[in-house]
Parts: C-alpha cells; structure tokens; sequence
C-alpha cells in the first residue's frame, strides 16, 4: 500500500485555508482542514501586501496542522485566479506580397497581438517591462483579412491581415511575494498553480476539456473564470463582484452586521424561511422569497458582471455550460439569473460541491458545499500536474517560465522581452510610377522570416519547449527594393497583321517611358512615366508604323485662297478597307486590307473650275474668214506672287492669291494678240481695217460673230 500525505493552502482574499490530504493507490481523502481569516487588509485583488501578516496567518495554519499531522516543510500553493490581469489587443500585418498565409505568419500575427497586450498592461500598471507578466493564455476573439472577419486566415491572400485577442497575464510580482511569505513561515514550495486550473483540474478531466466550458470560482472580493475548449483551458479572468456583495445587500436590507449577514446568506440556500436578529435586538421569522426580493438588485448586477466577462473570455458567445464553486456561489438563484442572462437552459448552470470530486473520501464531519472545491484542487493538482518553473536560455540570456500550460518557442520569445513584430525583416522600398495617368506603388520584397533555432535545429513558434533547452533567434533579412520591368506591367503585348497596297505589316502597342519610346523588357525606375497605347484607328496605326507618307496622301486637299483655307475632296485619295470607302478615324482589325485610290491632279485651271471662277473672257469672231476666238483675262491665279498658267500643278498647303481684272470690251487691235500678221512683200500704202466690210479703226468694238479683214489696197489694185 502506496500512501502519501499532501499539505496545501488555499490563500484567498478574506480567509486561508490549509488541508491535509492523504493519497492512498490513487485514491484521496481528506484528513483535516484548517481554515483563519486574515485580522487585516493584508491582501488586495490576489496578491500579498504584507508579506509579515499574510505569512503570520500561514505560520498560524502550518502549527495547528502540525500538532495533529507532525512535521510540515512542504506546501502547495495557487496564485489567486483575481490577480491574473486580462487585456485585449489586435495587431495588422501587411501580406500583399504573400502568396498565401501559412501556420507560422498566424502564430507570428497572435503573438505579437499578444505582445502588444502586454506592453500595454505594463503601460497601464506604469511598468516599463512587459515581460514582467507571465502570459498563462491568449485566446482570439477574431481574424480579420482586408477589414472584413473571416474564420480561418490559412492560405488566404489579400492585402492585410489582422487579429484581435484577448490574453491573460500573471505579475510576477505575485509569484515572487507568496514564496516570500511561505519562507517566512518556514515552508518550502512544493508545487505552484493556479486557482481556476485548481477547480478544473478536479472538476474538469482533460476528458471533457474538449467542451466549451466556463467555470466560476466566486469567493468573498472576486468572481475568477475560466474557459475550457478543444481540450485546454484557453482563457481566464476576473470581476470585482463576489459573495460580499451580496452579503452587504442582506446587510444594509435586514440590519444585520456583516457575519450574521453572511450566514443570513447561507441559511437562504437551503431553508425556505430564515430567522435573523437586526442590530436593534428584534429577532424576525423572513420567508425566502421577501429577502430574494430584497436583494434581486444586487443578485442581478453580480450575475450580469459574471456574464459580461464570460462572453468577452469566450468571444462574445455562451459556452455550453457553466459550472460554479466558491462560497460565493451559494447566492440564491444566482444559477437560474445566469442561465436566462447566457440565453441557457437552466439545467447548464449548476453548482459544483467536493462531492462532484472523483476519488475523494469525504469524512461526515467535513461540509461538502462549493468552498472546498478550490483547496481540494490544490492539492490534488500538486499530485497529479505540479507547475514548475522552466528555465531556458534566449540568445544566451537565461529566461524563467512559469510552467502551467504547453510552453512554446513563443513563449519563450514573449518572456525574454524581444519584441516579436520587430523580429520579420523589413519590406524593401517601393516604387512609385505613373501607368498612363495612373500612380501605381511597386512593393518592395516581403521581409524573411526570423531563423529559430533549438538547440541548434531549425524550430517553429509552436514547438514545445523544456526544461534547459536552447533558444536562438535571429531577425529576418530586410526585404530587396522594388524591381520590375515594363512587361511586368502591361502583360504581353499583342499584335495584328495588315496588309497596305499589298505590303504586309504588323502593328504593336507604342510604349514610351519618360515619354521617349521604350522597350517592353526596359527596366523600370522609381518615379518613371510610363504610357502604353494600342493604335485604336487606321490612322493611329499608321502613325505607329511611321507611314507618314501615306498619312499625307489621305489628307484632305487643302490650300488657301486669298488667305482663306479651302478644302478640295476632288484632289484627296480614297482610303479602301477590304474595297469599301473608309476613313483614318475608322477601327480596323486584324488581316484587314487598305489600299489608296487614284485622286485627280490638282492644276490651277481644274481649282478655278471648282470654284467656279472663270479665268477668261471669250469672243468669236471670223478673221479673214477663219473662225478664231478672241480671249483676255478676267481673273489671274498667283502662288507666292508668281502667276501660274491653268495646267500648272497645285500643291498642298499652297497660298493661291486670285486676283480680277477690269475688263474691257474686246477691240479689233485684240487679233494682233491672237493671229501673226504677214505683210505684203508688194506692200506701198497704207492698210484698211474692215469690219463687216465696213472700213472701221482699230478701237472699234467687235461683237460676236463679226467678219473682221485687213485689207491692203495696193494689193488690190494689182
């Protein structure tokens, strides 16, 4: 037969509680308990404030246990559930230029959450050093990715990534002043823990861990909780209202000074009338339901603050069940106002006594209400999972960890002070360019990630740790600055194929750069004006092609008359897309087919004929009996102040200057401009101008369709 004896302390806010606990094959029983309340304030929200009056009470228990139980060196011991510190925090990380998120980066992102959650508790207790928290557990309350909740962020892609948590701390300050005060009353500890794993350890198995769980240990300042899910407990915390408040209630209703009150309390748990004496003397019957009613105010703020915490521990959702220890917990119709408040059947909220204990023997003399629960927890929670403290070494520097969960690399890194959103390497600087009018920011490469090892092998942020391990960490490399070249941008650039008066020709997008034409392959600087244009018309795409000849052969005729610009379709050439009439504004497509029509020659004659401008003045006439016509200019034709003749060419853009002449009737002295005159070799006198036959001057007007001779009379008289 196995047998052995287990010494532990209960310390609380109000009172201490020592229990002797033997263990025999597996099997427990209790074999004396020993419980003092504290004569001064000497301990405010779980942790020690006079080390000399907390260890005096101690010393106290040890000796009234020892005159029974012989010798006690030993003791377990649990840091009060109501000194662990809660804090949310969120952190954002930026993942634009991951392909996906992977495991670690989600680690990496709640740790540094978690981090930030300490730096800011330390902020608010004016601590410069956060790693003088112990973080017994973090739990996330939600992932974000681009601003938007998401369930689960593995593999997923977008621009940034975040995470909110809630994170709980132990000071250890805490730790540090309740090994002071067991020395000083001549114990040794034994085993460390605390309250809320206390309770669930013998109410809980790890069995049942899996459930969504919330226990409740109030006690006489606090209410302490604790969360169980998927098999660990995975967050903690803690309200200011407990079993006093309710006690204070009965008080300032009934008359009644604060222990009477407090067994007013008790007496409503289990009796349906209560008999209390108020401090004037009178001793009064109360019916249970007249002093609930009294007090429903109070019942219900405690309720509601225990529900408020449970929800923000749990991520604003009830668990599946609620268990309550404590003296606190024998508030009456606390479960039934918790279970309506959490939206639970009222059968998922109950109150867990030490008879709810597997394998513990309990004595008839022993009460077997809730307040044991969290003593006896101690106890067999030394036995069956003591926390201890681990060290391990951080880039050589020696780090202490409080050993009452899965101790990761994390939280090694967490408890050694290094900052975990500085430990990534920084992204490489950007480009900013400008993409035809657009600003378009080029990243910089993604920071690597830090190298860990242990024990000198490569290791991740959630490999378990322990006792002497190893741990060295190195910041990742910085990112490499932004690098891309034109093509990174624009994609491949297409082409199509067109056939111009039978020549073959490809047509490609125009890409300038700084606006100098560039090359798709040309490497990008910071700064840099891109532009990138496909030819959308024929036009354009001949521009592209630098037909500019061929540009100027489809232009409309223009020149300017009499400074007067004047356009001339009759000397423009045609433009044929796959034989119809197109135009240089007209799309085109690929395999289409232009060819350039024929346009008539632009001569002088032919633009005045246009303009409908008559360039000469005619007469008919007979002149020796031939018939000739007589002409002189109405209006003459100039380019840049020289005359031009009617079959002489007319060019783009020429200043034609038209200009009239007075026009004079057509005389007879107007042949000699029109015929050659051949004199007689015989000639002796003078010659006769006829007119008609008639004998007329040389001023003499003509008319159409008149005989005109010279006569030489010598010639006729031979």
């Amino acid at each position: 037969m196995k047998k052995s004896t287990i010494f532990a302390l209960d310390i609380g806010t109000r009172s201490v509680v020592g229990i002797i606990l033997s263990q025999i094959n597996g099997q427990y029983e209790i074999a004396d308990i020993v419980i003092k309340e504290h004569s001064e304030r000497s301990m405010l929200d779980g942790q020690i404030h006079d080390v000399l009056a907390v260890s005096k009470v101690i010393a106290e228990i040890k000796q009234e246990l020892e005159t029974k139980h012989g010798q006690l060196t030993k003791v377990c011991v649990a840091a009060a559930g109501r000194a662990l510190k809660t804090e949310k925090s969120s952190y954002i990380i930026d993942i634009s230029l991951m392909n996906a998120i992977e495991k670690q980066d989600i680690l990496h992102l709640e740790l540094s959450a978690v981090q930030q959650a300490q730096i800011s508790l330390a902020n608010k207790q004016k601590n410069e050093n956060s790693h003088h928290y112990y973080c017994v557990g973090y739990s996330v309350i939600r992932y974000l990715l681009d601003q938007q909740e998401i369930g689960n962020l593995i593999d997923q892609q977008g621009e940034e990534a975040s995470v909110e948590v809630i994170a709980t701390f132990l000071p250890k300050v805490v730790v540090e002043s309740l090994i002071s005060a067991l020395n000083r009353a001549g114990l040794e500890m034994d085993a460390l823990t605390l309250e809320p794993i206390a309770a669930i350890n013998v109410l809980i198995p790890p069995t049942m861990r899996r459930l969504n769980v919330a226990l409740v240990d109030i006690g006489a300042g606090t209410s302490d909780i604790a969360i169980t899910d998927l098999g660990s407990v995975v967050s903690y915390g803690m309200v200011p209202v407990a079993g006093d408040e309710i006690t204070e209630a009965i008080s300032d209703q009934l008359l009644l000074d604060f222990p009477l009150a407090e067994k007013a309390k008790r007496d409503l748990y289990n009796n349906d009338n209560i008999t209390v004496t108020d401090i004037l003397g009178f001793e009064t019957e109360l019916p249970k339901q007249d002093v609930i009613e009294q007090i429903s105010h109070s019942i219900d703020k405690l309720a509601a603050a225990i529900t408020h915490e449970i929800l923000l521990l749990n991520g604003d959702k009830a668990p599946k069940a609620v268990m309550l220890v404590g003296g606190g917990s024998l508030t009456p119709e606390l479960p039934k106002r918790l279970a309506g408040m959490l939206g639970l059947p009222e059968n998922r909220v109950a109150i867990r006594g030490i008879d709810a204990i597997q394998n513990v023997k309990l004595s008839e003399d022993i009460k077997k209400g809730p307040e044991l629960v969290t003593p006896i927890g101690i106890a067999i929670a030394s036995e069956q999972s003591p926390v201890q403290y681990v060290s391990v070494y951080v880039n050589n520097k020696p780090v202490r960890l409080f050993d009452m969960k899965k101790l990761t690399v994390g939280d090694c890194l967490l408890a050694s002070g290094i900052q975990m959103n500085k430990l990534y390497g920084k992204p490489g600087i950007a480009m900013i360019i400008s993409l035809n009018g657009q600003k378009i920011t080029i990243p910089g490469k993604h920071g690597n990630p830090p190298t860990l090892l242990k024990n000198g092998e490569n290791c991740t942020l959630d490999d378990e740790i322990k006792h002497g391990d190893i741990i060295t960490v190195e910041k990742g490399s910085d990112g490499l600055k932004a690098e891309a070249k034109i093509i990174d941008l624009v994609d491949e650039i297409p082409y199509k194929a067109i056939t111009i008066n039978g020549r073959g020709y490809e047509i490609k997008a125009s890409v300038y750069q700084n606006s100098v034409p560039s090359h798709v392959n040309n490497v990008i600087r910071d700064h840099d004006v891109i532009t990138y244009e496909y030819p959308e018309t024929i036009g354009q795409a001949l521009t592209n092609l630098g037909l500019t000849n061929v540009l100027n052969e489809l232009r409309i005729f223009q020149v300017s008359i009499n400074d007067r610009a004047t356009n001339f379709p009759e000397f423009t050439r045609n433009l044929l897309k796959n034989d119809r009439v197109s135009s240089i504004s007209s799309p085109f497509s690929d395999g289409d087919s232009f060819v350039l029509s024929d346009a008539s020659i632009p001569t002088a004659g032919k633009l005045a004929e246009l303009k409908n401008i008559k360039l000469f003045e005619t007469l008919p006439i007979f002149f020796n009996g031939e018939k000739l016509e007589l002409r002189k200019p109405v209006n003459e034709i100039y380019r840049n102040g020289k005359p031009l003749n009617e079959d002489d060419i007319i060019h783009f853009n020429d200043h034609i200057q038209i200009i009239s002449k007075t026009v004079e009737p057509f005389i007879f002295q107007d042949i000699f401009r029109h015929v050659d005159i051949e004199l007689p070799t015989s000639l002796k006198g003078r010659f006769i101008l006829e007119r008609n036959n008639q004998e007329v001057s040389f001023h003499e007007v003509l008319s159409p369709g008149d005989h005109l001779k010279i006569v030489w009379p010598d010639t006729i008289n031979t």
